[in-house]
């Protein structure tokens, strides 16, 4: 059996609000981390412009940044639904 550890995030992009930056939804019965609508349009701001035209090195470090929030949620939003998934159902 392997161990995942979590995985660690060296910085947060200045842009990030500090509150506010993470909702948590329910998909079935399972609370889902996801990033903020704000978030989520920075971050296509951020590929839009990478794509029409060259990032500099604040933005492409802000990019890499959020690439590492977002494989962060995955593992979290991961770890979340495999504890879940492995709990006995119950009724009420």
């Amino acid at each position: 059996m392997t161990i995942s550890l979590l995985p660690k995030l060296c910085s947060f992009p200045q842009s990030l609000p500090l509150e506010g930056a993470v909702r948590i939804e329910l998909v079935e019965g399972i609370p889902i981390f996801r990033a903020a609508s704000i978030v989520q349009n920075r971050i296509e701001a951020l590929l839009t412009k990478q794509q029409d035209d060259t990032l500099n090195s604040e933005e492409e470090e802000e990019l890499d940044c959020y690439e590492d929030i977002d494989d962060y949620l995955i593992f979290v939003n991961r770890m979340v639904r495999n504890a879940s998934l492995s709990q006995p159902e119950t009724s009420i």
